[in-house]
């Protein structure tokens, strides 16, 4: 049954990894997988009541991260839909070009931390989109965009999938990860910040006015007011599990609740047709479901090989293979390129347990790093990578001759300011 069932993880690993490939979303394949591996468990055990209760307690622990996910989602929904982002906007216009990249960076990289990597892509994306004619000038920023998303959201409980999960596991908290790995985080942006404004040549040309296609939906204080409530809620949710001690998706959910008042009574004298776009029930039907679908299958098909003991033999091998956990942090960073991070942290989680390494232990600060900035290394090695792939058609092999070395260069540099950074402090 373990064959079997490692047969049907591998495969379905396999084909998520190559989604481009065989034009097949992944959330489906990983919706099958879960299935396929829980129904092989189920039909190889007599006593069928200890895996519905094993299933049952890790769908309790997934829809946790699962809940979290959708009212962050909707949030920033909300605040697109009333053009909070056009304040990002108005600030980083500017004809001077490395003032320019620096403004990208540095907004990429703070915006990702609060709202998350994969949103604060999506956001600067659109943003450079409307702003700049030249293709190969927008394709190098949009690879330093996804470069200073994943930096920031790897220090931030809210900013990456992976760090979220960390922290709603227990293996870090909140104010720790962001005290440990935001100087590592910011020099893995500042390095390639800096070697792009010397790869991008000329002047920058941007779009008139006509072009950019700026539509407004609502107006400047509406604009400003739900911009700034929803950036607050945002960074109350950590506040918020410190205060009452209840779990993070309680608080983000309770955040929604509040973003979802006030735009009801902004918008009550509003014709239905008006307030359509502007209302919850909209900005819930545009979160991208299929992502959190996908969430719950890969977390489901990793909590499989959990409950047959393959992930403590696989942890003990790792270890022997590498020797350290320096070696085994950053090689998890490098295959993180390669395969989804979201299986690969959920992997460790199960393998690794917290009585071995208990929370905010040096292990699980330097993995929320390596698994949240070393998708950059390659265009289909993170999500923030994937939705400019989307978006503007970056060609994998452009990404990998042009971005993928200075991504490189600022992953290892962050790991090595980590490690210096902790051995000074312990000594």
């Amino acid at each position: 049954m373990v064959l079997g069932l490692l047969l049907v993880f591998f495969v379905g690993y396999l084909a998520i990894t190559f989604e481009g490939i065989l034009k097949i979303n992944k959330s489906a394949i990983a919706l099958v997988t879960a299935v396929l591996c829980w129904s092989l468990i189920i039909f190889d055990t007599p006593d069928k009541n200890i895996v519905l209760e094993s299933l049952s307690h890790h769908l309790s622990e997934i829809s946790e991260i699962l809940f979290f996910l959708l009212g962050a989602m909707t949030i920033v929904e909300l605040i697109d839909a009333h053009d909070g982002f056009q304040n990002i906007v108005d600030r980083i216009k500017t004809t001077h070009k490395a003032k320019l990249i620096w403004l990208i960076a540095l907004i990429t990289f703070f915006l990702s931390a609060v709202l998350d990597n994969l949103t604060g892509t999506i956001v600067m994306a659109s943003i450079l989109n409307k702003l700049l004619s030249d293709q190969k000038t927008k394709w190098r920023l949009l690879g330093l965009v996804v470069i200073s998303a994943n930096a920031g959201g790897a220090f931030s409980p809210i900013g990456d999938v992976t760090t979220t999960m960390l922290w709603i596991g227990g293996q870090v908290t909140a104010m720790n990860i962001i005290k440990q790995i935001f100087l590592p985080s910011l020099i893995c942006m500042v390095l390639p910040a800096i070697i792009t404004n010397y790869t991008i040549k000329g002047h920058i040309i941007f779009k008139n006015e006509e072009q950019s296609g700026l539509n407004f939906t609502t107006n400047p204080k509406e604009r400003n007011f739900i911009f700034i409530a929803g950036i607050v809620c945002l960074l109350f949710v950590p506040v918020f599990k410190t205060i009452t001690h209840l779990p993070p998706y309680m608080g983000m959910l309770f955040c929604l609740g509040v973003m979802w008042v006030i735009t009801e009574v902004i918008h009550n004298k509003k014709h239905e047709a008006e307030k359509g776009i502007l209302s919850v029930n909209h900005a819930l039907r545009k979160i991208d479901t299929p992502s959190i679908l996908f969430f719950f299958g890969i977390l489901m098909s990793v909590s499989s090989l959990q409950y047959v003991g393959v992930l403590p033999k696989m942890a003990q091998q790792l270890n022997e293979v590498m020797g350290n956990l320096n070696g085994v942090a950053i090689s998890i960073g490098l295959l993180s390129a390669v395969f989804d991070n979201v299986p690969l942290v959920a992997a460790l989680q199960n393998m690794y347990s917290l009585q071995t390494y208990p929370t905010d232990h040096y292990f699980w600060e330097l993995i929320a790093y390596t698994a949240g900035t070393g998708g950059s290394i390659l265009i289909i090695g993170s999500a923030a990578g994937v939705a400019v792939m989307g978006m503007e058609k970056i060609d994998f092999f452009w990404y990998l001759k042009n971005i993928s070395w200075i991504a490189l260069i600022g992953f290892l540099s962050g790991a090595a300011v980590f490690i210096l950074q902790n051995e000074i402090l312990l000594k």
